[in-house]
């Protein structure tokens, strides 16, 4: 099964190219062999739907379009063209930096050190949450999170009141955290930056 979808991509790739005037590449193992992809698929589909499809895709004029410009931090000369661009990427912390209450948050450089406040988990997929002037307490185990995230009220069960730290969690991680720490440090977590907006 993964060797024909293989086959068929590399069809879609070949047929793609071809129209793109790339046709000199290598061609793929399915045509070495003599055989299209459509041999190779089941009986049971609709060989025709898939041309189709393949075709549509091919013929697909997004495909020629040029990618649109990103919004540009330095002044332009014409304004109005600035107002129709949009920004397609926020700033990213880096490195990334976890801290208490009274560390600032924002985005996080070597020069500036501050505590970003967008994480993402990358292992459950979640926002992580933050809590300032509060810690985990020592009973918290994974099932309380994955159960009771992101709800506040039912995370207050587990959470003392601390000055100066503060709480981070997700759905399948957790920290309390009293001073600027570099993320890297932490090599259990897998919390990035989910991108801050201007």
């Amino acid at each position: 099964m993964a060797d024909d979808l293989d086959r068929l991509l590399d069809e879609v790739e070949r047929r793609l190219c071809h129209r793109r005037g790339g046709g000199g590449q290598e061609q793929p193992a399915a045509a070495k062999e003599g055989r299209s992809a459509k041999v190779l698929m089941s009986a049971g589909s609709n060989e025709e739907d898939l041309d189709d499809i393949i075709d549509e895709i091919c013929n697909d004029s997004s495909f020629t379009k040029t990618p649109p410009k990103l919004k540009s931090n330095s002044a332009s000369l014409t304004p109005e063209r600035n107002s129709v661009v949009v920004q397609a990427h926020g700033k990213r912390c880096c490195p990334v930096y976890l801290g208490g209450s009274l560390s600032p948050s924002g985005i996080g450089t070597n020069i500036s050190k501050r505590a970003c406040d967008r994480l993402r988990c990358t292992a459950c997929d979640f926002r992580v949450s933050l809590f300032n002037d509060y810690v985990w307490d020592q009973s918290c185990d994974y099932l309380f999170f994955r159960n009771n995230m992101p709800e506040l009220s039912k995370l207050r069960a587990k959470m003392i009141k601390k000055k100066g730290a503060r709480a981070y969690a997700c759905q399948c991680s957790w920290r309390s955290i009293d001073e600027l720490t570099d993320l890297q440090t932490e090599q259990q977590l897998r919390w990035v930056c989910g991108k801050h907006g201007e």
